[in-house]
């Protein structure tokens, strides 16, 4: 059966095209993003407390992949409209759901270098064809003294194979990146949609509250899924449709075990900018 979406998606796709970002105001209610915020903290909690539970990104700055069932939201986010009108409109019917996570600047996290968050394949530097999407929840009002994050649009289709891992810029380049960015503000409820070879960072956090996004991660034919180990338990995949189950990239066990942290950035976890 052909997708089907309640509304038109060509502005989107134009848009993450030409400006590697696109968004949707308001997609979620408040009080159903802040319930995610109370799943994120907790599941930033128990990964701290275990090793490998988090990866550092910086200074005061960390990643967490998780478990699907740890957040309450995975399936309204995963099978909202809007989102999988934009992954069948970018990335084609057979797009896979690879990771679910958030990143979370805490007070005194700092401007991390320019960065894409993996080397570009022959399909986009080549070919000009996006193979990958990032969308991103925030779960706070975002202020400008919370670090927004920051991106350069466009910078997508740069080949940068000569870059520091295929993935960090030299310093000698980040005026231009500087110079063409945005500072993202977007409110609890807002999702967006990028290409995560679009040139970006997170900037320093000089508020005394974090400042979590939610992430999920969704390849085309990009293979980026040796980076993640999602995981479900067979009674919450026997909860779930047909449609969904079939763009989840994961594997169904009885029991879950803590997760190891595997997508590591170097550049990153070195420190900062």
């Amino acid at each position: 059966m052909p997708h089907t979406a309640p509304f038109s998606v060509l502005d989107d796709v134009r848009a993450i095209e030409q400006s590697s970002i696109t968004s949707r105001r308001g997609a979620f209610p408040v009080p159903w993003v802040d319930r995610m915020h109370d799943d994120v903290m907790a599941a930033f909690a128990d990964a701290r407390s275990r090793d490998q539970g988090a990866i550092s990104r910086g200074p005061e700055r960390w990643y967490v992949e998780v478990h699907p069932e740890q957040i309450s939201g995975f399936v309204d986010l995963a099978t909202h409209p809007w989102v999988t009108a934009v992954c069948h409109a970018v990335l084609g019917p057979d797009y896979r759901i690879v990771e679910i996570g958030f990143d979370i600047p805490l007070e005194g996290a700092v401007d991390q270098p320019w960065h894409r968050d993996f080397r570009s394949p022959p399909a986009t530097y080549r070919d000009r064809r996006i193979t990958s999407l990032a969308f991103n929840l925030t779960t706070v009002d975002t202020t400008p003294e919370m670090g927004p994050f920051q991106i350069a649009p466009g910078t997508h289709f740069e080949p940068g194979q000569d870059w520091d891992h295929g993935m960090f810029p030299p310093r000698s380049e980040w005026s231009r990146f500087e110079q063409a960015s945005e500072l993202r503000m977007p409110r609890r409820g807002d999702i967006s949609a990028r290409s995560a070879l679009a040139l970006h960072r997170g900037t320093a956090n000089r508020s005394a509250q974090a400042r979590p996004v939610v992430i999920l991660g969704v390849d085309g034919d990009a293979e980026h899924d040796e980076r993640h180990d999602m995981t479900v338990t067979r009674a919450f995949w026997e909860t779930i449709d047909a449609d969904l189950r079939s763009h989840l990239h994961t594997r169904v066990v009885d029991e879950l075990t803590p997760l190891r942290q595997r997508h590591t950035i170097e550049g990153l976890v070195m420190g900062a900018a």
